[in-house]
């Protein structure tokens, strides 16, 4: 069952998908209308998973469910992650590579692997305080709070000094 994402509650469970590049207007409307039927179909064991999205920044598909009524099972989970990859397919995207990191340089969101966002820690193009992309969060809350933080507020202070 589709909400909207806004009235989902603080303690829904949340998915983020980083692209490796920013969408253009007409894949986020495409990426829009194919999460909409997604989740409009979404069940676990047969029963309606009160989902909603949303998509941050040209970037980020955000996807929350509301486990009040029904939890995702692996099952469930499983046709999500098989939803996200039909998107990576679609648009020529990498939405599940875990292992980049994406953070403001100035005013631009940066995407970079895990290794050159290390090298750039050693060499000091970012800092504590450059503000990252915690995708590691798990409900709206954290998400709403703890999503753009300072890098030392976040698991990416293992690589600053």
């Amino acid at each position: 069952m589709l909400v909207e994402f806004n009235t989902l509650p603080n303690n829904s469970r949340i998915w983020i998908y980083q692209s490796n590049r920013k969408f253009s207007e007409d894949e986020v409307s495409s990426i829009s209308d194919k999460t909409d039927e997604f989740l409009k179909q979404w069940t676990a064991h047969g029963d309606d998973l009160e989902a909603g999205f949303e998509i941050k920044y040209n970037r980020f598909i955000v996807i929350g469910l509301n486990q009040a009524n029904a939890s995702a099972s692996g099952c469930s989970i499983d046709a999500s992650v098989n939803f996200i990859q039909s998107l990576e397919q679609d648009m020529n995207v990498d939405l599940l590579d875990k292992m980049n990191v994406t953070f403001y340089n100035g005013e631009f969101i940066a995407h970079k692997s895990l290794s050159d966002f290390k090298k750039m820690a050693k060499n000091r193009s970012v800092s504590r305080n450059t503000v990252v992309f915690n995708n590691l969060v798990n409900t709206k809350a954290e998400y709403l709070e703890h999503w753009e933080v300072p890098a030392k507020d976040s698991w990416h202070s293992r690589f600053l000094a």
